[in-house]
């Protein structure tokens, strides 16, 4: 018997109940003698290899989570992205409408108060990232300040990303950032620090690089994989004898369709596919910008790091705040950032919203689509936080300031997703922006006291937003 596991000792009387549960290691494979020399077959995710609860790998690993942050600039508008109905019986609003194909995992956040205790202009809307006011204010030139503290990101990849190869990954899409700003507040979405900033990375194929530029590519092993279940059949039988009912059903239907696989197209596929080298470098270049193109490229590379867990934690920068970023997909030719400055252009603001929460629903739709080793797909395992600078790009404030969450992280937060509402739509901002960031923080780690300081520190919780298994 060659499965990582002791085999019972034979016996003529009657076969003995085991006083603890079967289990095997997440590793085990089938091995069997081959033409070729050894042949191995991975197994699925069975119940023997989970804790009793089936919330951990048997060993106690945690099962894998993923957490991603995603930045846009210059706010919504207010009275077409609040929703209407608050709980779990609401319906998205004109500017979440493009993430209707993921309304079960969206969870949205309003009418909460950030409170940071400096108001200088688009600076003060990151709290919403790190509940800490930004310091080092107009200590470098133009508007500029530094972030307070580490990011959420940053937070949970400390408790995350052991065993992974990359901490946490940063990529942005828009180039035209602010020219009047400062400091490294605005021109970066994570921070380990006030001066450890983790800018963005713009060139698709140096983030490419970043996350899979290690990897050695598989030899190419086709003949050695053919027709390996006939070297393997004894194994897979002792290990039948051993199993119960549903783990007997899951090897054999596992094994049937390695087989189909075998006929169709003569290989197994790998656990993980290294994505190829994208084409485009997205150059700071005068003119148009290829938005949606490195916007998909970007999210088709970190949902890519996700299902391979070459890193958990990671932020897609989409539009930097108070910047100069002209949506001419859309046909506009001004930036974003002077529409929303100007009283007669608020329907070109709400056009460019709703342009961003399409390129925001691209890379939700994907992760929705891949699965994990879990049988989870990538919003079952994750979540993402997104959000803005301001509420309004028009007068830059912070009250009001809406928070998209979407995915649950293991059922952390409430599936499916509600609309969490401090206070009614038009009436004055309640709450604390940062008792989201701890309730997200918790999802990952429920020992975890506090985010932030001073007046935007929170150490409270929002219990309508959490799920079954949230233990904060």
């Amino acid at each position: 018997m060659t499965i990582d596991r002791r085999s019972p000792p034979r016996s003529a009387g009657p076969r003995r109940v085991r006083s603890t549960p079967f289990s095997l290691s997440r590793r085990a494979l089938l091995r069997g003698a081959g033409a070729a020399g050894i042949a191995t077959v991975g197994l699925p995710l069975l119940e023997a290899m989970l804790n009793p609860h089936g919330e951990a790998l048997a060993g106690g690993a945690a099962l894998p989570t993923r957490f991603l942050t995603w930045f846009f600039g210059n706010g919504v508008k207010l009275n077409r992205f609040e929703p209407s109905a608050v709980g779990p019986d609401w319906a998205l609003s004109e500017e979440l409408l493009p993430l209707a194909a993921v309304k079960d995992y969206l969870t949205v956040c309003t009418g909460m108060q950030n409170r940071c205790e400096e108001v200088i202009t688009h600076h003060e809307g990151m709290t919403i990232f790190n509940g800490y006011t930004m310091v080092n204010i107009f200590q470098e030139p133009g508007i500029s300040s530094r972030a307070g503290g580490p990011t959420i990101d940053q937070v949970i990849a400390d408790r995350i990303s052991a065993g992974t190869s990359t901490a946490s990954i940063q990529a942005g899409v828009s180039q035209r950032l602010s020219f009047d700003d400062g400091g490294t507040t605005m021109f970066a979405m994570s921070h380990r620090s006030a001066n450890q900033p983790l800018l963005p990375q713009f060139n698709p194929q140096l983030v490419w690089q970043a996350l899979f530029g290690e990897f050695v590519p598989r030899p190419d092993d086709k003949e050695l994989r053919l027709s390996v279940l006939d070297s393997v059949k004894q194994d897979a039988a002792r290990l039948r004898e051993q199993l119960g009912t549903t783990d007997r059903q899951r090897v054999d239907a596992h094994l049937e369709a390695i087989r189909a696989l075998e006929i169709k197209i003569q290989s197994l596929p790998p656990e993980c596919v290294i994505p190829g080298l994208p084409d485009e470098t997205n150059p700071d270049t005068p003119g148009d910008e290829p938005l949606v193109a490195v916007n998909q490229i970007m999210s088709d590379l970190l949902v890519q790091a996700f299902k391979c867990d070459v890193t958990r934690v990671g932020s897609l920068f989409f539009l930097g705040g108070a910047a100069r970023t002209v949506f001419s997909e859309l046909g506009q030719n001004d930036a974003h950032h002077y529409n929303t400055h100007d009283q007669g252009r608020q329907g070109q603001v709400h056009d460019g919203v709703v342009f961003i929460m399409e390129q925001f629903a691209y890379l939700l739709g994907k992760m929705k689509d891949e699965v994990d080793a879990t049988g989870k797909n990538l919003l079952d395992t994750s979540i993402v936080f997104a959000g803005s600078d301001c509420a309004e790009g028009i007068d830059h404030g912070i009250a009001r300031q809406p928070i998209i969450l979407v995915g649950h992280g293991r059922d952390k937060l409430a599936y499916p997703g509600v609309h969490h509402s401090a206070s009614p739509s038009g009436q004055q901002a309640q709450g604390n922006t940062t008792d989201v960031l701890l309730t997200v923080a918790r999802c990952y780690d429920p020992t975890i006291a506090s985010i932030g300081a001073g007046a935007p520190m929170s150490t409270t919780v929002l219990p309508s937003i959490t799920g079954p298994e949230f233990e904060g």
